[in-house]
């Protein structure tokens, strides 16, 4: 049974009363219902559900599960909707915690029947999530440590060390050579070249909270970091992995492909998918063939569009981009460890070079000195 696009938005858009119970919760849950408490929720809700447990004991089990008050709160105040007449879905999306994407595909659970699966997925969907975002940042932290390091011993040998040999240089006269002279401009200049990147550095996340937002920024800075060598490709796949997930969940609801379509433009915060999505819509319903629309954007790679045209012959869009899924997963988490395996030893690299520049820049004119002296 599938839900019609604009049934849902008109029932978006209506204003409902919150009850006290979800007023609290949207207080104490300022920061947010974070993707970590999402799994979670998801995970024992769907347990307790193909247990047989009826969902309005499930919800109060599970709120017993979470430490904090306003998180207890959200899911009771969820259960008090329900138990006013309101179907889940709407209980959850106005706790104001859950995207459209979500308390949809809860709706779509509802009205197929299948909410158990449905919260699989969803537990699925941001256990994938989350397991990306601990791989990326356990990769990135050890460059970004050294690098801050860098920065830092840096700073120190242009600021505090090489102002010393410069008055060594000064007491003995004589020409320097070139890469010398350089470190030295450097080292009279360095506490506005520090002052200058610390700048432009507060400038780009002032530019960010201002701009964010926009459409102009997004296309722009999209477009800068999918170019970027080696790390683009990353930033696109785990974009692709998302929008398959999404779609093979939403298809295995039995949603329509337009409907499925306009949810997952509100879930991937993508712009270059984002922007994709009403074209592709459109072409659709004009009579082009789901992979043709997608072959019209660069961000879709051959593979995605190829295997998409196989499934519309066979009719297993929802199993195709569940495969996918895994595909894209897998070689995201290939391609993030090889990122740790090539920065480490390239960071170190760049480290001994700097560090190795400066001191015999700074030292061979001093082995100069030693020989004329001699002489």
């Amino acid at each position: 049974m599938s839900i019609d696009l604009n049934t849902y938005k008109t029932a978006a858009a209506q204003k409902s009363v919150r009850s006290k119970p979800d007023q609290k919760a949207q207080l104490s849950l300022s920061k947010g219902f974070s993707d970590k408490k999402k799994e979670v929720f998801y995970r024992e809700l769907g347990i307790l559900l193909r247990s047989g447990v009826d969902f309005k004991k499930a919800l109060e089990i599970v709120s017993q599960q979470f430490d904090k008050k306003g998180e207890q709160e959200l899911i009771l105040g969820i259960k008090s909707q329900i138990v006013r007449g309101k179907r889940i879905y709407e209980s959850m999306r106005e706790t104001g915690q859950f995207s459209p994407y979500e308390f949809y595909s809860v709706q779509i659970g509802e009205e197929t029947r299948k909410l158990e699966e449905v919260l699989t997925e969803l537990q699925k969907y941001f256990g994938r999530k989350i397991a990306m975002r601990r791989q990326i940042v356990s990769v990135l932290t050890y460059p970004c440590i050294v690098m801050l390091v860098t920065l830092l011993v840096l700073w120190f040998m242009l600021s505090k060390v090489v102002p010393m040999f410069s008055s060594v240089f000064r007491q003995f006269g004589g020409e320097l050579p070139a890469s010398t002279k350089f470190i030295l401009m450097l080292s009279r200049h360095s506490g506005a070249m520090f002052l200058g990147v610390l700048l432009l550095a507060a400038g780009f996340v002032t530019l960010h909270y201002l701009y964010g937002k926009t459409d102009t920024y997004r296309r722009v800075t999209s477009g800068i970091a999918i170019r970027i060598p080696y790390f683009g490709q990353l930033i696109r796949k785990i974009y692709i992995a998302r929008f398959c997930q999404s779609m093979s969940l939403l298809l295995s609801s039995r949603t329509t492909l337009i409907t499925s379509l306009s949810l997952t433009s509100k879930m991937i915060r993508f712009y270059p998918i984002e922007a994709a999505m009403p074209k592709i819509r459109e072409t659709i319903t004009k009579g082009s063939s789901f992979s043709d629309s997608l072959r019209d954007h660069k961000i879709f790679d051959g593979k995605l569009v190829s295997m998409v045209e196989v499934a519309e012959h066979v009719n297993q869009l929802d199993t195709m981009f569940a495969r996918l899924t895994e595909q894209y997963n897998e070689d995201i988490g290939y391609q993030s460890k090889m990122i740790g395996v090539v920065l480490e030893p390239m960071i170190i690299i760049i480290i001994g070079i700097i560090v190795g520049v400066i001191m015999v820049s700074m030292y061979a004119p001093m082995f100069e000195l030693s020989k004329i002296i001699h002489t």
